[in-house]
């Protein structure tokens, strides 16, 4: 660290700064030494170089070194590894990852459970390593970004003696004519060569490719870029792939959306006996051929958060869906991946009966996936208070629903007309006879309504019995943050272009008198720099030889 006082061309350098910013000269301890000077930044000060740093300033010295950032990426790496030894939870579907990965992998499955790794990339930790090589981007490229175009941006043509002779290409002789005209005359030479030239005098600066300075911060930008869309995957909204079962004739809606999805017939095609292998042949499976389904989506135009409304859907794309032929609007793909050909109930038509007497009140329809919340049947009311798609009793027996499925469907009612309290009366229905004997429906009945009614709910023939006769599985993905993923890969491509395919050279030149002192520094490919060099002072009537431009040993 260095205290800087005004160089002797009279400009005043801000601390830290190695290389005077007008004239270029050595400053501080560097002025002592003959080693070829450093370059990186053209010796501009570095907020991470000052020196009596606050807490925000210990903060940015932090991510701005390049050693923490490698030691961030390698943690980095070994979580990701990590994160490889087992399948992750997201890449299965419908499992108990507590008992799957202790009954998959035995003991280190459990350990590898337990220590969450079986998430891996949505944990915390690896999020946050995400996040501070994020800040390491960003901080480690203002830190030299912008002092670097500073300095970049006010060259000084005329530079101080000691700054040319210690550069890693040097050049002294003598020259016999004018000092100004003999810079006037190389003028169109470093021009035919792709240089912009500026003089002053009998001093001059020819530049080229200065953009390829900026090829590691665009290539930071792209990182940065890319990570952002990476946590941006991890928000809500941003990215969804959930596995859903769409029975054949229903419409339903699909999770965190507006949509809804109508399948209006499932197909499926089997290969015959003599189209299948014969190993399949000999243990009698059949494979699909084909399996299909034809898709309508839906957009809610109206009352798509009230629950005791039938929500207005518009049609706004269909599909035939099959596999790897997904469905695709607006960046929401429908994905073929599985089916099933047992029969689901879709809805019920019970009649309402009075068991002593046997007066019918009247039929309903009562849907799966219905919306209507309640039901006139002559002088009685049921207003639907739960639906159980999947009835269960919890842990403190109380009723839930094990999955969103109807599997075993039970519909909970309060009662209300005549002969009943004003209050009215808990009656619990189950569709599937099955359903009624293993969960004791009259029995939960009798406990519910805390009196003997002689109603109840009744199917009179199958006719009022509506089945789906297939389901269609569909895989439901969107992923909002991809496209800029994409975005940010190109963008590190482009940095990666600019910084391998073209280099930043420059020469400056100062003729003292008879003397011709030349200095000139490229960020690489110095064989060939000097070999350029060589070949404009040779056409200027100056022998020199490449390798004797050579100032600090040969370096590609």
């Amino acid at each position: 660290m260095f205290q800087n006082t005004k160089c002797e061309c009279g400009h005043q350098n801000p601390v830290g700064t190695v290389l005077c910013e007008a004239c270029g000269k050595p400053l501080g301890e560097l002025e002592k030494s003959s080693e070829v000077l450093e370059m990186r930044y053209d010796g501009a000060a570095r907020r991470s170089q000052r020196a009596n740093p606050n807490w925000i300033d210990s903060i940015w010295n932090f991510f701005s070194s390049v050693k923490v950032a490698v030691v961030l990426i390698l943690l980095t790496l070994l979580g990701s590894t990590l994160g490889t030894i087992f399948p992750q939870e997201n890449t299965f579907i419908n499992i108990d990852a507590s008992v799957y990965y202790k009954d998959t992998y035995g003991t280190p499955g459990e350990i590898y459970y337990k220590l969450g790794l079986s998430h891996t990339y949505e944990s915390w930790w690896f999020i946050t390593l995400l996040v501070m090589i994020g800040a390491s981007l960003v901080i480690c490229s203002l830190d030299r970004v912008l002092p670097l175009y500073k300095a970049l941006s006010k060259q000084k043509i005329r530079k101080h003696l000691q700054f040319l002779t210690r550069q890693r290409v040097v050049y002294q002789g003598e020259i016999q004519e004018d000092g100004e005209q003999w810079v006037q005359n190389a003028v169109p030479f470093f021009k035919k060569k792709g240089y912009r030239v500026y003089t002053d005098g009998t001093a001059l600066l020819a530049e080229k490719q200065r953009f390829s300075r900026w090829g590691p911060y665009v290539i930071h930008i792209g990182l940065i870029i890319f990570l952002l869309a990476t946590l941006a995957r991890t928000l809500p909204g941003f990215n969804m792939d959930e596995h859903e079962a769409f029975p054949e004739g229903d419409i339903k809606k699909i999770p965190n959306t507006s949509l809804y999805v109508k399948n209006e017939k499932f197909t499926v095609e089997f290969y015959s006996e003599d189209e299948m292998p014969s190993e399949f042949r000999k243990i009698g499976k059949v494979l699909p051929k084909l399996y299909e389904t034809k898709a309508v989506l839906y957009e809610c135009a109206a009352y798509c958060n009230d629950p005791s409304k039938t929500p207005v859907l518009k049609e706004v794309a269909r599909h035939n869906i099959r596999v790897n032929d997904p469905l695709n609007y607006k960046g929401l793909k429908l994905y073929q991946y599985d089916y099933d050909l047992t029969p689901i109930l879709r809805s019920v038509s019970p009649t309402l009966v009075n068991k002593k007497t046997g007066e019918e009140y009247g039929k309903f329809k009562l849907e799966m996936r219905g919306t209507k919340r309640s039901f006139e049947l002559g002088p009685y009311t049921l207003q639907l208070l739960e639906k159980y798609m999947d009835f269960t009793l919890d842990e403190n027996g109380q009723p839930a629903s094990k999955t969103p499925n109807p599997n075993a469907p039970a519909f909970l009612f309060l009662m209300k007309g005549p002969d009943l309290p004003a209050s009215g009366v808990k009656y619990i229905y189950f569709p599937k006879q099955v359903d009624k004997e293993r969960f004791q429906q009259d029995a939960i009945n009798k406990q519910l309504g805390g009196l003997q009614t002689n109603l109840e709910l009744d199917v009179k023939s199958m006719e009022d019995v509506d089945f789906s006769t297939a389901t269609s599985y569909l895989n439901i993905r969107y992923d909002r943050a991809m496209p800029f993923v994409w975005i940010g890969a190109a963008i590190v491509m482009l940095g990666l272009v600019i910084g391998f395919y073209w280099q930043h050279r420059r020469v400056w030149l100062r003729i003292d008198g008879e003397k011709l002192t030349l200095g000139a520094h490229t960020n690489k490919n110095w064989f060939g720099f000097r070999r350029e060099i060589a070949a404009i002072l040779n056409k200027m009537n100056i022998e020199a030889d490449e390798k004797s431009l050579n100032n600090g040993g040969d370096k590609a």
